[in-house]
């Protein structure tokens, strides 16, 4: 399914003149570096829209009742999750990443993560270097 879904948003991608598979040929880190941030900015602006659909400010009457955080629409928090998963899926595309390379990468991070948490996870002690190990076997 995850397969299906990069080519569906490669094809969408290319309808606003982004071709990321082209890109994924022909790497321009130029051109990916200027997708990517703009991906990035409307993610952003997904997020905020996600964090609009509960009531998040500290100061206003539904935290002083209680409901800070209350999830108050969910129908439209469902859509701002799959806004998203547009603007993820055509990140990953942006730095030449397919469906089974994400596959492959999350499997590997996934190890690292759990390994983080059998070791005791702490923020003050965190590196990268064990992020270092993660790469794609292609």
């Amino acid at each position: 399914m995850l397969k299906e879904l990069f080519a569906k948003q490669a094809e969408l991608n290319r309808r606003i003149g982004y071709d990321t598979e082209g890109l994924r040929r022909k790497f321009d880190p130029q051109k990916a570096g200027e997708w990517l941030h703009n991906y990035l900015m409307a993610m952003s602006n997904e997020l905020e829209e996600l964090r609009d659909c509960t009531w998040w400010k500290h100061w206003a009457a539904e935290a002083k009742k209680g409901q800070r955080y209350y999830l108050h629409d969910l129908q439209n928090a469902r859509v701002e999750v799959i806004d998203l998963l547009f603007f993820w899926i055509s990140m990953a595309q942006c730095v030449g990443l397919n469906a089974e390379d994400v596959f492959e990468l999350y499997n590997q991070k996934l190890a690292v993560n759990h390994a983080r948490q059998d070791a005791n996870y702490s923020m003050a002690d965190k590196t990268e270097d064990d992020n270092r190990q993660i790469e794609l076997n292609r």
